[in-house]
């Protein structure tokens, strides 16, 4: 029968979208990349979703994220991610979680219902707990590693996080993760080398922040400000996107 997700049928077969449509993929971070792994993961027929994010979307947000509007700032991005998903397939499930992933409520999470884990997280603590928490439940993750200052989406690679190299992410996570024992890690990253912000505070949220009244996390109380593009961020996206609908489908496909 004829359906929305007829044309990825022809290509991935009756099986392999029924296995997505019974799957539950939970997305850390909701952002930039975050956004567009939403996206591209709905419209390949996943069927259930965690979202996991205490942003609101901000004005500078609209250079980079999917669901940056002028009508959605100061709106929560997990609250315009599941109305966006279920415009797309009313028949997804979505559950949201208006907070940030941290060590101290990784408790909080039903890790024992996900088939994957997405993590599209900024800090190195929260990306660590993740893959801890993945590993403790044997769950299926990928990682994203350093999107922001960068201009060359062509540069993006999918690798085990022991064979990346110049991303500066990727070099912490390497050590630290090496100190707690991980043997692998799936992640996408640029070999790309960072650029250097333009030295300019009269266009820097570090000095002038204007997220929406009521954001709980400031700006002010970040340590760097990355620079940022809409063709960088949306490739790592789509790129963590396609890993995660291929490792989920990988025992439905005969080659």
């Amino acid at each position: 029968m004829l359906n929305q997700f007829s044309r990825t049928e022809l290509l991935l077969g009756k099986d392999a979208m029924e296995k997505l449509k019974k799957s539950r993929v939970a997305i850390f971070g909701i952002g930039g990349v975050g956004g567009y792994v939403c996206e591209a993961l709905v419209r390949s027929g996943v069927g259930a979703f965690d979202l996991i994010d205490d942003d609101k979307v901000c004005l500078t947000n609209l250079n980079r994220q999917l669901i940056a509007t002028r009508k959605t700032v100061g709106q929560y991005k997990v609250d315009v991610m599941k109305e966006r998903i279920q415009d797309i397939n009313p028949e997804a499930e979505v559950r949201i979680y208006k907070c940030f992933f941290l060590p101290e409520n990784a408790a909080e999470f039903p890790f024992e219902e996900y088939d994957y884990i997405v993590d599209a997280v900024d800090t190195v603590t929260a990306k660590i707990e993740l893959v801890m928490k993945a590993q403790e439940k044997e769950i299926p993750i990928i990682s994203c590693m350093g999107a922001g200052n960068k201009l060359d989406g062509s540069q993006f690679k999918v690798a085990d996080i022991y064979k990346t190299k110049v991303c500066p992410l990727a070099k912490v996570m390497r050590r630290e993760l090496k100190k707690r024992g991980v043997k692998r890690l799936k992640v996408v990253y640029s070999e790309e080398a960072p650029i250097r912000p333009i030295d300019d505070m009269a266009i820097s949220c570090r000095t002038n922040c204007i997220c929406p009244p009521g954001a709980k996390h400031k700006c002010t109380e970040r340590r760097d400000i990355p620079g940022s593009t809409a063709f960088v961020p949306s490739v790592a996206g789509l790129i963590l996107a396609g890993e995660v609908i291929k490792d989920l489908i990988q025992d439905c496909i005969a080659r």
